[in-house]
């Protein structure tokens, strides 16, 4: 296979995440102006309505395509691989999914609102997300070991990264000397507040609901996982599959 075939899937892979993070970082960005000329609940619909279309299309193709490229090593053989995945894996999603704690503002059911929060995992990381995608994309890339992964990895934490620092300063300008407080006594890098005396673990704050849908979430992912290679073979036959081919 050419060089240039090799790679291709991954520019198309790092132009698809590009798109995302401009529709995604950018539909937050506007969520203020937005929402003041069409209501919080009106925004939230059109961003979802936005966001879920291009994301999906952002898995799909990255099913299709994990394996492409080089394959930089090959670990899948190891016995510590598969429980060193599957419990990072599983440890990424409560960083990645503290939305879910109001799940109805998520379809707009509940007047969606912009809060600073200082309790639960907040104590661990001001901004979870990235610390999940972070391990995450470490444990994927040790499963799969493609330079394609790779690539993708790069692109995933590079909007990471910056939605840290966008979400940082929408805050700021949203909340003022609030989210000064906040941003003093929390940290984005894990657990580090905790060591330096900022914050402490507080237990019963993550003993929620939520924590109890993510945990059945997660066991749901893993049972799907089987079905991985239908719905790659789906997607790369489907009319978008063949366009950015």
């Amino acid at each position: 296979m050419a060089t240039s075939t090799l790679h291709n899937s991954s520019l198309v892979m790092l132009a698809l995440l590009l798109v995302f993070a401009i529709l995604h970082s950018g539909g937050a960005s506007l969520r203020y102006w937005g929402a003041a000329r069409i209501g919080e609940r009106a925004w939230r619909l059109l961003f979802a309505a936005i966001s879920i279309p291009a994301a999906v299309v952002l898995v799909g193709y990255f099913l299709a395509h994990r394996y492409d490229g080089l394959r930089l090593w090959n670990l899948q053989d190891q016995a510590w691989i598969v429980p060193l995945v599957w419990a990072g894996t599983a440890v990424s999603f409560f960083f990645l999914y503290p939305a879910t704690y109001n799940l109805l503002e998520i379809p707009a059911l509940q007047q969606p609102k912009v809060r600073l929060y200082a309790s639960g995992i907040i104590r661990i990381s001001r901004h979870p997300q990235a610390v999940g995608q972070v391990l995450w994309c470490f444990t994927h890339l040790l499963w799969i070991g493609s330079s394609f992964m790779l690539v993708t990895c790069v692109g995933l934490i590079a909007h990471h990264l910056f939605a840290v620092w966008n979400g940082d300063r929408r805050l700021a300008a949203r909340f003022g000397d609030g989210f000064k407080e906040l941003q003093a006594n929390t940290s984005v890098i894990p657990f580090l507040a905790v060591l330096d005396g900022r914050q402490s673990l507080v237990l019963t704050e993550f003993l929620r609901p939520a924590q109890l849908g993510i945990a059945i979430a997660i066991a749901s992912f893993w049972f799907a996982h089987r079905w991985i290679g239908l719905g790659a073979t789906t997607f790369a036959r489907s009319w978008i599959g063949h366009w950015l081919h």
